[in-house]
């Protein structure tokens, strides 16, 4: 759609996905803008991929009670995998006239659109956990000043951690590098995925203190059921690997992977599997069995939901602009501490 030179910079300071001024020509995110500040109550629309998942139901509450606290009019809709969902609930959002909108799309691709509907409505839009790109269907081949401002955690920091600690593991078990397999797991068209898992590898080598580990590189729909599918007919293929580590995206393909692994016949003390969220990961523990789940990064979905909705609150309510990214903690745990850190296992 063209506009207008004039109108484009009448719309500058209103647009959160930002374009500039027309003189330059060139796009900025919300992360270098900042608006006049709202008057009134402020309501958001909180839209999650997945919303029954442990991760993303300790999200909601941690929305609903920053909302609360802050006297939000908060809505949380959860989207599933549908996509077409994510647009006509983005639609019905702008429709009710939110003061903004934050995301978690079902898959990248359908990023922009719902760019372009928040643009078009002048409505703050901010991602949490996955990359949205303004104009692509693919964030990871998206320059950085047009990626959507997101709240979540690192992928690459994440990933490093995920290494660190399963070639931890491997050291102390002993195994050899030429018995052992590396499987990478991941939904491949998320890009915070493949920051997750590109990351873990050299990680993992560091902390091992070695190299040439064959590596496996699986394709998953980021489901433990899909994940164990895929993990079974590898490890078919691959019957001379002696030792199996397991990293991902997330603990569904960590723990889809050990279950298939397990089911094979491989004995747990020969699996290391360092799982991604450990909402998951802790029902291997906390049944006391011997599981090749030996570790997982704790990623609290919670305090990314009061981050988010206090950054979109910081800008609607008092213009502030929206960082690039921002970040919350995590914390790696195993059988040993998991509870005491306050992870809650998916039912």
């Amino acid at each position: 759609m063209n506009l207008a030179p004039g109108r484009l910079a009448a719309m500058a300071v209103l647009l959160t996905l930002g374009l500039a001024a027309c003189s330059s020509g060139k796009e900025e995110t919300q992360a270098t803008q900042s608006k006049p500040a709202a008057q009134g109550k402020i309501s958001i629309a909180y839209l999650q991929k997945q919303g029954d998942q442990e991760y993303f139901v300790g999200e909601a509450q941690g929305a609903a009670d920053k909302a609360k606290e802050l006297g939000v009019d908060l809505k949380v809709v959860n989207l599933g995998e549908d996509t077409n969902k994510a647009v006509s609930e983005t639609q019905a959002a702008l429709g009710q006239k939110v003061g903004g909108i934050i995301i978690v799309v079902p898959a990248p691709a359908v990023g922009p659109q719902i760019v372009q509907l928040a643009k078009e409505a002048s409505t703050p839009l901010l991602t949490s956990d996955d990359q949205v790109c303004v104009d692509g269907p693919d964030p990871s081949k998206c320059t950085k000043d047009k990626l959507v401002p997101r709240v979540g955690f690192s992928g690459t920091q994440m990933g490093e951690q995920v290494g660190q600690r399963a070639g931890e593991e491997f050291k102390k078990a002993g195994w050899k590098p030429e018995d052992t397999a590396i499987i990478t797991a991941w939904q491949q068209d998320v890009t915070v995925c493949t920051d997750r898992v590109k990351a873990a590898v050299p990680a993992f080598e560091q902390a091992a203190g070695v190299s040439g580990v064959k590596v496996i590189e699986v394709g998953t729909d980021n489901t433990p059921s899909g994940a164990q599918d895929k993990v079974a007919a590898t490890v078919q293929g691959n019957s001379g690997v002696k030792h199996w580590v397991i990293v991902g995206c997330n603990d569904e393909n960590v723990s889809g992977g050990v279950t298939a692994m397990q089911n094979a016949g491989i004995k747990p003390d020969n699996i290391i599997g360092v799982g991604l969220g450990a909402y998951l990961a802790c029902k291997d523990w906390n049944s006391g069995k011997p599981t090749g789940m030996k570790a997982a990064l704790f990623i609290n979905g919670y305090e990314v939901g009061k981050l988010a909705v206090q950054t979109m609150y910081d800008n609607i309510k008092n213009g502030t602009a929206m960082p690039p990214e921002a970040f919350a903690p995590t914390k790696m745990v195993d059988a040993s501490n998991w509870q005491a850190e306050g992870v809650k296992c998916s039912a």
